[in-house]
């Protein structure tokens, strides 16, 4: 009866947006902090960078406290959600999350994207490369020819192909715990590589078998996919299962 009585009267959510553009060169290099919310990153055919923030909080006060700083170069840019400490206390304000969608140069180069807790969405990069760490949430990487190095502590993943380009690139993604998901056309010729240490692995593209370790709870894929081309996609998974899935433009 104590306990129900210490609540907040007024749960109501409140928002708030901000909008930033700034101009950078085409090959800028590009960072993103962030630690509760969302990063979705948007690759375009233009020489700026559009950073949209909706910050959410309890109160006032918290969502003031919310900000969203930004650094800038002409051939770089760091952009940091900074959400104030979570109070220790159990019945303070522990609100405070920023989604952030980010509009870049689709040949930027991503040396960082970081989120402690969300969902990541990585879309039309074809820059040198991209680096992203989510520890834990969902992560989503479509239509990336580019060096990819992504990494999931806990979550799900999902790579996908909507179409594909004969050019030299890499996805390399690496989970501790969940599930893997990988979308590609029927067309893709590709080296795969795939590793399910404590899971299954189940692959459209089976000209060959999966080989089983002998301790038989590890699983592994290394497998030329029609003629291999100049691209690997290589994906890891700790605890979990993978999906290769053969899938038509």
């Amino acid at each position: 009866m104590l306990l129900s009585g210490c609540g907040r009267a007024d749960n109501r959510v409140l928002e708030e947006v901000v909008e930033q553009v700034y101009t950078v060169e085409p090959g800028a290099n590009i960072s993103i902090h962030n630690y509760d919310g969302a990063i979705l990153l948007y690759g375009s055919d233009v020489n700026e960078v559009r950073v949209r923030s909706l910050k959410r909080a309890y109160s006032h006060e918290r969502l003031n406290q919310i900000g969203i700083d930004v650094s800038t170069k002409p051939d770089a840019i760091s952009i940091t959600a900074k959400v104030p400490p979570q109070p220790k206390w159990a019945f303070w304000d522990h609100s405070g999350t920023v989604d952030c969608t980010i509009v870049v140069p689709a040949t930027a180069s991503i040396s960082a994207l970081d989120l402690n807790a969300g969902e990541v969405l990585l879309d039309s990069m074809r820059g040198p490369e991209v680096h992203a760490r989510l520890n834990d949430g969902r992560f989503f990487a479509r239509n990336c020819f580019t060096n990819l190095d992504l990494t999931v502590n806990r979550g799900t993943l999902a790579l996908s192909y909507e179409w594909w380009q004969e050019e030299k690139f890499s996805a390399q993604a690496t989970m501790i715990q969940g599930n893997a998901w990988v979308w590609l056309p029927s067309e893709a010729a590709f080296h795969l590589l795939a590793r399910a240490a404590d899971g299954k692995i189940v692959n459209d593209f089976n000209n060959l078998p999966v080989s089983a370790h002998s301790s038989g709870t590890e699983m592994k894929i290394d497998q030329i996919i029609n003629g291999g081309g100049a691209a690997t996609i290589n994906v890891g998974v700790e605890k979990g299962n993978i999906k290769i899935a053969e899938a038509n433009p």
